[in-house]
């Protein structure tokens, strides 16, 4: 299949076709600078970034990266590879997130982190909102990364959810424009909305 073809913000492989091999997905990666993602046998394209996505994403990394250091987390942004590991999970699944906190760093190699993160910040665009909204919230509470920010800047909201002691997603805040989104799982970490959002 040519890149060329790829719809952006859709699986690659149409459904009920034959899954792709991991060893496809990599050399399917060589051949663009997009980015990729692997789900089970499934191949998905992420939209290339707005500015405003790409203003988004560097604050918060900024703000991270200052926030962390010293402390034995660590922030890592796209492209950056992600491979969920759980016990109780079978399959293969290779995710990019935005942003991502890793605390446990012994799933760290030269190329990836294998493992599950502690937290994960996706910057939604118009073409992903379903799959960030829906698709990657249940994975990832699935796998049990500790908390989930969801970063809208069409509509300059902040979501956040973590995991309640039944191992499910709780809202813990929702910020609409103004406010500070505080962190959960990074104590004294928090974000001043409108300063996110600003142009």
């Amino acid at each position: 299949m040519k890149i060329e073809s790829w719809k952006e913000g859709d699986f690659v492989n149409v459904p009920g076709k034959q899954a792709v091999s991991l060893e496809e997905f990599y050399r399917m990666r060589e051949t663009t600078d997009r980015v990729l993602e692997y789900i089970d046998g499934a191949v998905l394209m992420s939209p290339s970034p707005s500015t405003q996505h790409q203003r988004i994403s560097g604050r918060l990394h900024v703000q991270l990266f200052h926030f962390l250091e010293g402390k034995p987390c660590e922030v890592f942004h796209a492209p950056f590879d992600i491979e969920l590991k759980n016990e109780r999970i079978e399959g293969k699944k290779i995710v990019v997130p935005d942003l991502t906190v890793i605390c446990d760093r012994s799933g760290l190699t030269d190329t990836k982190f294998v493992g599950v993160p502690t937290l994960i910040i996706e910057i939604l665009s118009p073409s992903n909102q379903a799959y960030d909204l829906v698709f990657k919230l249940n994975l990832y509470m699935q796998y049990g990364v500790y908390e989930y920010w969801i970063v809208n800047p069409m509509h300059r909201v902040v979501q956040i959810y973590s995991l309640n002691d039944n191992g499910q997603y709780e809202q813990a805040g929702v910020w609409k424009e103004t406010g500070t989104a505080c962190s959960r799982a990074l104590d004294g970490f928090s974000v001043d909305v409108e300063q996110l959002f600003q142009s």
